[in-house]
């Protein structure tokens, strides 16, 4: 066991773990931040998506020990879900089981830090890495679009 400091949704976080124990372990078990979801945990699927400074990065497959930077987990983005993605997911009411979106949300976060009006294809591209057993691909997408529209 190690012991690590990470600066997690603004809050400084000191804790023991394994260095290759995923983050999302850490998120979810040892910090009770259950936003992030497991899914494949091979970083395929992308409900486990947190930002690493302004990176969206699957948290089930980075070990702890190699966390370098600030964590923000759906839980971060916003203090009260009034983050304009957040907004127009329940306007638009995006989720259908609602598994998947907390890392739809911050894959699509991610893009518009990074890009503040991307197009078409670039939207698909950013969200291609995030799969949705309920398929509600069109309106995540439609969703990405209207906060641009705003």
């Amino acid at each position: 066991m190690a012991t690590y400091t990470l600066l997690i949704n603004g809050n400084s976080h000191t804790f023991q773990s394994e260095p290759d124990r995923p983050l999302l372990w850490v998120l979810r078990d040892t910090l009770e931040l259950k936003g992030t979801k497991y899914g494949c945990g091979i970083g395929f699927c992308g409900a486990c998506t947190v930002h690493i400074g302004e990176t969206a990065v699957r948290s089930c497959s980075i070990p702890v020990s190699a966390v370098q930077g600030a964590v923000t987990t759906i839980e971060g983005l916003s203090r009260d879900g009034s983050h304009p993605l957040q907004l127009m997911w329940m306007e638009m009411d995006v989720a259908q089981c609602g598994y998947c979106q907390a890392g739809q949300i911050m894959s699509a976060a991610a893009l518009l830090h990074r890009n503040k009006n991307p197009n078409r294809e670039e939207i698909h591209a950013a969200m291609q890495g995030n799969l949705c057993r309920c398929g509600t691909y069109l309106r995540i997408r439609q969703a990405i679009e209207r906060v641009l529209l705003k």
